[in-house]
């Protein structure tokens, strides 16, 4: 079986992923896992911010232009069971309690 040809892009690519990973000091796969637990929640917690944005019609501090007497209410912490292992994720809240996310269904 032939060797796999790397671009020298990717070759830099892996390059610097190796050097970030010893950065912060991940130096085995459960370092591995818990850094991908932690950027899916962080992308998670960014999508869900944006539907909030989308329900009520203004960003988090534009505040001053909001055209609903609804407003954030703060965050529900939530535990999604993952092939990784738990995932600990904010969920924002409204006031009115209105808010339904589509990314993250709610327990009913």
């Amino acid at each position: 079986m032939a060797k796999r040809k790397i671009s020298p892009e990717r070759r830099e690519q892996r390059k610097k992923l190796l050097e970030m990973s010893q950065d912060v000091g991940i130096n085995d796969v459960a370092g591995v896992q818990d850094l991908f637990k932690e950027m899916v929640s962080t992308v998670l917690e960014n999508g869900l911010e944006a539907e909030l944005d989308e329900e009520l019609g203004y960003s988090k501090y534009d505040y001053r232009n909001k055209q609903t007497d609804n407003s954030r209410n703060g965050y529900s912490e939530k535990t999604m069971k993952t092939s990784f292992g738990d995932m600990d994720i904010s969920v924002p809240r409204d006031r009115k309690g209105d808010f339904d996310p589509q990314l993250i269904k709610k327990q009913h």
